[in-house]
């Protein structure tokens, strides 16, 4: 799903960029060597993206060896989820959640290997495409409910698009939204479903919907993966109140919900597997507890006696924990990468020469900033913006990274005294805690090594993305962390680097705007051959790494554990936590 910088944020586990933020799976090391990211770069294999058939939409999902159906899970939760109204939904957080309880025109089947096919998940299959992008058909399933027992129908499937218009749906996403009206203010042009009117973008005929764009959009059926667009039933829209019992058309359906205190999902007894090729829904209930902080949580499922037998964690493990999990409870630890690429954001319009900006790259300690939050437990080095989890990534080593993680101080200083600026001073931002004011120390030490005059500024991790994300910051560089919204370029370079992005509080923070990468998004985006366009983006990646706008930092990892008596337990890449349809109670 995931990046929205909203959906990032939440699947790291906390509003900021602390230690404990980037702090996830472990590989096993360590140690407090700080070369060779040979091995670690080696680990961050691309994650297979594949459109899949009209026979691959068909359930049921495939069976898990040994599963079983039966039992309760217990789900340790620091907080409750903020919202399942599926409009409202864009964390991944509440989608972990929302994926068992709303389905999408279309949905990602993953496979043991952890590669993922693009599906028809209420529809039959991917869609049907026409106008080069700009029209787009899907068909619904025979079969497919509500938990009420009523069909799901293509009026439901439409007021989930409608409603997304209303004035009370502020958190979802915006995408379709704007690609339907042709405007980014779109609630001028269409204020929602409840005053009897209808898109006239969007058109019905027996159990077919049609979407017609303003612009050519051919990864579109990826985007009607994200739960923002899943649809709700007209006859039980109850508007703002939705949220608070949203109806299932899952394998789960909501049996109660304490707000900040409990959930529990059980059998939604109209749910027809198959109709699903992604769910296998194997244990009968699952308990929510909230209010559980993580250190809490670990340290029960290190213990795992009684009911924790049967729980898992819903956030990271801490990284005070990661070690003892790692080596006591291996066979319960369950770790990949996430959809999260971090970097550090050097700002073009304060630092507008190149030679600095990749002297700045050279002397980066990268490794000893890993180290400092966790080591191999952090994530894979990174070479680029783009995850191995988007479809198309290439490995690319654009600035030696990989070769010396540590960074290169002298050759830095050589680079700035080539270009005759030695002396020149970069400001850099931080998060004030503990871990980043030790990572700020090894970055003034590397970068005056170079021959910087590095001056330095604290910012409360609360109001961190308000003062980097004015267009006149004051700062040279700064963290920052990025997941796409679906496992497309779209979502990571036109954000991130579009020219028009950058603006007061926009998404790219690196403030670049160059005609050539404005260019290659406009061509990307308007490629109909998905592996086409998969290779442009690929290519984009190394285009924007060449250009200097950022430091490469790590792919994300995540680390979680499960009690003993649970199976087949493993991490969603598109949300970054634990796939409740596809573990087991094994006794």
């Amino acid at each position: 799903m995931s990046f929205s910088r909203r959906n990032f944020l939440i699947a790291t586990g906390v509003a900021a960029a602390s230690g404990s933020v980037l702090t996830a799976c472990s590989s096993g090391d360590s140690s407090s060597n700080t070369g060779g990211g040979k091995q670690d770069a080696a680990k961050a294999k691309a994650t297979v993206v594949k459109i899949g058939t009209a026979e691959d939409s068909k359930g049921p999902a495939p069976e898990v060896s040994g599963a079983k159906k039966g039992g309760k899970v217990s789900l340790l939760n620091d907080d409750d989820f903020s919202h399942l109204d599926p409009q409202r939904i864009y964390y991944a957080w509440n989608s972990l959640a929302a994926i068992v309880l709303s389905r999408t025109l279309t949905g990602y089947k993953i496979g043991d290997d952890g590669s993922m096919t693009l599906v028809g998940d209420l529809a039959t299959d991917t869609g049907t495409m026409k106008d080069g992008g700009k029209t787009w058909s899907f068909t619904l399933k025979d079969g497919i409910k509500w938990e009420d027992g009523s069909d799901v129908t293509v009026d439901d499937v439409r007021h989930g698009f409608e409603r997304a218009f209303a004035s009370f749906i502020t958190e979802g996403a915006f995408y379709v939204q704007t690609w339907l009206t042709g405007t980014a203010d779109y609630r001028k042009s269409y204020p929602g479903p409840y005053k009897g009117k209808h898109l006239k973008s969007i058109e019905t005929s027996g159990k077919t919907i049609t979407f017609h764009l303003s612009e050519a959009r051919p990864d579109f059926n990826y985007v009607l993966a994200m739960h923002s667009y899943a649809p709700t039933p007209v006859k039980k829209d109850t508007k703002e109140n939705y949220d608070k019992k949203p109806v299932s058309n899952g394998p789960y359906k909501i049996k109660s919900h304490v707000t900040d205190k409990s959930m529990v999902l059980v059998r939604n007894e109209h749910w027809d597997p198959a109709t699903d090729p992604i769910r296998n829904a194997y244990p009968d209930e699952f308990d929510f507890t909230f209010g559980i902080e993580a250190l809490t949580a670990a340290d029960r499922l290190l213990a795992d006696s009684g009911p924790d037998q049967y729980a898992v964690s819903w956030r990271t493990i801490p990284v005070e924990r990661v070690a003892k999990a790692t080596s006591q409870a291996k066979d319960r630890v369950f770790s990949e990468l996430g959809s999260g690429v971090s970097v550090y954001w050097i700002n073009t319009t304060r630092v507008t020469d190149k030679s600095v900006r990749e002297a700045l790259i050279k002397a980066w300690p990268t490794a000893n900033i890993r180290q400092l939050q966790g080591g191999a437990n952090r994530g894979e080095y990174a070479t680029g913006i783009m995850s191995p989890l988007v479809a198309g990534y290439k490995s690319q080593d654009v600035w030696g990274k990989l070769k010396n993680p540590a960074g290169d101080p002298a050759a830095a200083k050589k680079i700035l005294e080539k270009a005759g600026k030695t002396g020149t001073k970069i400001v850099y931002a931080y998060q004030n805690d503990p871990t980043n004011a030790k990572v700020k120390v090894v970055v003034e030490q590397a970068l005056k090594k170079a021959g910087f005059d590095v001056v330095t500024k604290p910012i409360d991790s609360t109001t961190w993305y308000d003062q980097v994300g004015k267009l006149d910051n004051g700062f040279d560089v700064y963290w920052g962390g990025w997941s796409a919204d679906w496992p497309t370029g779209f979502s990571v370079f036109q954000p991130l680097f579009q020219s028009d992005q950058v603006k007061d509080q926009g998404q790219n923070y690196s403030h670049l705007k160059d005609p050539a990468v404005d260019a290659a998004i406009k061509a990307a985006t308007a490629e109909t051959d998905q592996n086409k366009a998969n290779e442009m983006w690929a290519a984009l990646d190394k285009q924007v790494t060449e250009l200097g706008a950022f430091i490469p930092d790590v792919y994300m990892r995540r680390i979680y554990m499960h009690g003993s008596k649970l199976g087949n337990v493993k991490m969603d890449p598109n949300f970054d936590g634990c796939m409740l349809y596809k573990m087991y109670v094994k006794s």
